[in-house]
């Protein structure tokens, strides 16, 4: 996982050198202050010397000067190296959600999603500019401390290290429960992210309902989680620090007693006494810069291994010796295919059909039956693992994903727009096409003088899932969407079953014209939609029970008559 970490520096190299640098010249400068301290105390004071005394303070003050140029290019460019590190980890994990299948997004919710994209980059980010200068300042700080009170006094020095093992197993022992306390307060705040993500997606029906204090004691418990989360963390931390810091406390205490010592047995002049006094906190400063360092570590390798979840999930796979399908004709065939989702039984069982080119091929039947799932099944949304489906005669899994939905139209009851104008969410169809084609698509979907009538005509922008929208504006956009695609086979899956008569019979006319030429698979509940399609199957259990023409079917007076019976009963 460091190797994967690392790696991120890579195209920030040489501006890492240089903080680097930068870095490893701060940590050098702060050693200068005890130096000249002492040089002070045991020469030029006790000589008298106002020269050198203000040549030092002036050399002192210089390189401060220095340190303060240092600190700004740290500050700034170390923090650009980990925003960039954050954005390229974004966009790589924004890619990798693009490839990943529909399985993947039935198991995880969007708020998660969200917080690992946003919460957790943001700490790993944090890491990636502190950790490094933290880590080499402390250490060449540290190591230079202890050179210089070597120079000092051995012995002193020497008892003043013995306590750093103490230190080093304190630190170590408490980063473990650190480590598991932090990594539950991620997962607490993606829970949070999550019940506000539906939660606000879904305003409308919570104010339909009147159900905001249900909505409110929903959001509470996962709050109440992620303060029972937090306090977990934060103890672990006050814990870690609390004992670091009293550890480090000791120091002081050591010098103190150590050094009175010393200096009361003439092992020590005063002036170096002072001196170390002083340096020693040259020292105790990096350790506690380290210390601190630990929170910022663990916040950061807990984000790390949540943004790597995410990035060692399975992309959908084509196989390495897949061909592009090209430009469909539209025969469609499943062979004995069965398919479950998950753990759950199968809701496909050999399931055996045939479309043909230009065929308008209606399923029907219960809930629950399976149409959707065959048409899910189709683009290679969901992968099948028994049975063969056959695009004109090409088996689906010997051709790549792209090639089969770039000739597949869809058309849904759940309409998707994005928060764009009108123009853009046509466009989503073919985003090359000119001004002439969009509005073309959105004549032949029967939108285009509604659109006119807009003040702002194709640049209106229609709120977010096209909130500013009725339903069949929304479904008709969503048509001039795929009129613009221009595909040779078309999938309507439950496409006017959430509109109300009138609007059904207007959208009807449009999905009319959509279907010529087209192999088209009409999924309905409303079987008046379906009476003129070419064929039709009556879908249940995971079976095609019925198949024929919509005469032929009621001549039969089995399941589908049965259903066309139930349905217009009080007509």
């Amino acid at each position: 996982m460091l190797k994967r970490f690392l790696s991120y520096y890579k195209p920030y190299k040489v501006m890492f050198t240089f903080d680097m640098i930068a870095s490893l010249l701060v940590s050098l400068i702060g050693i200068f202050y005890p130096m000249i301290t002492r040089t002070m105390l045991n020469v030029y004071i006790p000589e008298q010397n106002y020269q050198m005394i203000l040549i030092f303070g002036c050399t002192l003050l210089g390189l401060y000067f220095i340190k303060m140029l240092l600190n700004y290019f740290i500050q700034y460019q170390g923090h650009m190296i980990g925003v960039k590190m954050q954005a390229r980890m974004r966009s790589d994990m924004f890619r990798h959600l693009q490839t990943l299948p529909y399985k993947f997004y039935d198991n995880h919710e969007t708020g998660k999603i969200m917080s690992r994209m946003t919460n957790d980059l943001n700490d790993i980010s944090e890491l990636a500019h502190h950790g490094p200068e933290n880590i080499l300042i402390s250490s060449i700080s540290i190591i230079a401390a202890f050179v210089y009170l070597m120079t000092i006094n051995v012995y002193l020095t020497l008892i003043i290290f013995a306590c750093v093992p103490v230190l080093l197993i304190i630190s170590f022992t408490m980063r473990k429960k650190m480590r598991s306390a932090f990594m539950e307060s991620r997962k607490a705040v993606a829970e949070i992210n999550a019940a506000l993500e539906s939660s606000v997606s879904g305003i409308r029906v919570t104010k339909a309902f009147t159900n905001t204090d249900t909505e409110i004691k929903k959001f509470e418990v996962g709050n109440g989680a992620f303060v029972s989360a937090r306090r977990k963390a934060f103890k672990a931390m006050g814990v870690f620090h609390s004992s670091t810091t009293f550890v480090t406390e000791i120091f002081n205490v050591v010098v103190l007693i150590a050094g009175g010592l010393f200096l009361y047995a003439g092992k020590i002049g005063l002036g170096d006494y002072t001196a170390f006094i002083v340096s020693i906190n040259v020292f105790l400063a990096p350790v506690r810069q380290l210390i601190q360092f630990m929170e910022q570590y663990q916040n950061g390798v807990t984000g790390f291994k949540r943004f790597v979840e995410i990035m060692d999930a399975k992309s959908e796979q084509d196989k390495d010796d897949a061909s592009v399908l090209g430009k469909a004709q539209g025969d469609i065939r499943f062979d004995n295919v069965s398919y479950g989702y998950g753990e759950e039984k199968d809701v496909l069982h050999d399931f055996s059909l045939d479309i043909k080119k230009g065929e308008i091929f209606a399923l029907v039947g219960p809930s629950g039956g399976g149409k959707t799932t065959v048409c899910h099944l189709i683009p290679r949304f969901y992968q099948i693992e028994q049975g063969n489906i056959y695009i004109d005669g090409k088996e689906i899994r010997d051709l790549t994903a792209q090639s089969i939905r770039q000739n597949i139209g869809i058309v849904q009851q759940d309409v998707y727009l994005f928060n764009a104008s009108i123009r853009d969410n046509i466009l989503y169809g073919r985003p090359d096409a000119t001004e002439e084609e969009i509005i073309e698509a959105a004549k032949r979907a029967n939108i285009h003088e509604y659109v006119c009538s807009l003040e702002k005509g194709y640049n209106t922008v229609i709120g977010e899932r096209g909130v500013k929208l009725s339903g069949g504006q929304k479904q008709r956009l969503s048509i001039a969407r795929v009129f613009l695609k221009n595909p040779p086979i078309l999938i309507l899956d439950e496409a006017t079953s959430a509109l109300d008569n009138t609007t059904e019979i207007l959208i009807q006319q449009s999905l009319d014209e959509l279907c010529k030429g087209r192999t088209t698979i009409v999924v309905a509940h409303r079987l008046s939609t379906v009476k003129n399609a070419d064929k039709i199957a009556v879908i249940s259990d995971g079976k095609i029970v019925e198949q024929g023409k919509h005469e032929e079917l009621l001549e039969k007076n089995g399941k589908y008559a049965e259903l066309y019976k139930l349905q217009f009963k009080n007509s």
